[in-house]
């Protein structure tokens, strides 16, 4: 998987990689041609996973509160998502009330004393709602404040090669001396299909009693599905996408993953109620984590490393997809290297003008 992103190195555009979870946002940089020189990540149920698929990646363990600006190597770019779930149209929704989300401001201060050609920040649609407004907007003066171009757009993955319905927020800064802003990539010519993800997946396996890995006896790393009940909100709806559609939102926890596409899509009964189709009961599993990090754009040989199969969900659901994350990389490399270009090429001009003086 690695191979091709580690030759010549020391000769590619160099990332900090902050809140960097399973890896998801650094792969698909990497995959753009970027080197991930440092990385953070505070949950100890990740630290196995990322430093098993970025191995040659100094991972710092400490809150982002604790870390000073001094400590974090130089790079072209910063890229991270800052924790969600504070602004999260399915949590409690405190926005920078909350202390999950207030480390948006460290992510400020390090950007601020690190400067950066560039930042990546990703987050959920939820910061958009009418009662975070006030607080994404002061998020973007205070990015503003600094000495940056800021885009910002509410993208879906599935218009970028992910086969899943993702709405997230994407904020890029350039820094001013590039003298100019990011612009994002336009949608793919056509979407991809869960038939086309998923469809050569064959035989995953329930988890063990209380939810636990099958481990290594499982033919395909992670092919595992969380066992259990369906609550009555989960009922409430269709959870069922079919063969050539794309897929529900992956979330960050089992208990709420799509049921696979085998299953005939769930019969609606009255407002806010549907069943299984009668006899078919048996089609209905959650995807397993394999298959919702295939639908996350993941590699077959990035491997989640678990004890807890509701771990292994909340990896892959809280990643950015990879796919998506390579698309807007390679842009941004793109303009980095162009900008690059144009700044050697007027210091030989600075410099033979005063050699012919």
């Amino acid at each position: 998987m690695r191979e091709e992103n580690q030759k010549n190195n020391g000769q590619k555009l160099k990332v900090v990689s902050l809140f960097s979870g399973c890896g998801g946002l650094d792969l698909g940089f990497e995959r753009a041609g970027f080197s991930i020189c440092w990385a953070n990540e505070f949950d100890k149920t990740i630290w196995d996973t990322f430093m098993h698929n970025f191995p040659n990646v100094p991972l710092d363990k400490r809150s982002i509160v604790d870390i000073p600006s001094s400590e974090i190597p130089e790079a072209e770019g910063i890229i991270g998502g800052p924790p969600c779930q504070s602004w999260s149209e399915a949590g409690a929704m405190r926005g920078l009330n909350d202390a999950r989300g207030k480390v948006f401001l460290e992510y400020i201060r390090i950007i601020k004393d690190k400067e950066p050609l560039f930042f990546l920040a990703e987050n959920v649609s939820g910061m958009l709602l009418p009662r975070h407004r006030e607080a994404f907007n002061k998020i973007l003066r205070m990015f503003n404040a600094l000495k940056y171009n800021i885009s910002w757009k509410l993208l879906n993955a599935k218009d970028y090669n992910v086969p899943q319905d993702r709405q997230r927020i994407i904020i890029v800064g350039y820094h001013k001396k590039m003298g100019k802003s990011f612009e994002f990539p336009k949608p793919c010519s056509r979407l991809v299909t869960l038939k086309e993800a998923i469809g050569d997946l064959k035989n995953a396996k329930p988890a063990k009693m209380y939810n636990k890995t099958n481990g290594n006896s499982l033919d395909m790393p992670n092919h595992e599905y969380m066992n259990g009940g369906f609550s009555t909100i989960y009922m409430s709806r269709n959870r069922v996408r079919s063969w050539d559609e794309q897929s529900f939102t992956i979330q960050a926890g089992g208990r709420h993953a799509p049921i696979h596409p085998q299953a005939p899509k769930m019969k609606f009964i009255e407002q806010n109620k549907r069943i299984f189709v009668p006899g078919k009961e048996k089609l209905y599993r959650r995807l397993s984590v394999r298959e919702c990090a295939r639908i996350q754009t993941f590699p077959d040989n990035f491997i989640f490393k678990y004890t807890d199969v509701s771990d292994g969900y909340k990896m892959v659901g809280n990643a950015v997809p990879v796919g998506f994350a390579k698309i807007l990389a390679e842009k941004i490399i793109a303009d980095i290297k162009k900008h690059k270009c144009k700044s050697q090429k007027k210091e030989s001009e600075l410099y033979l003008e005063h050699a012919t003086m």
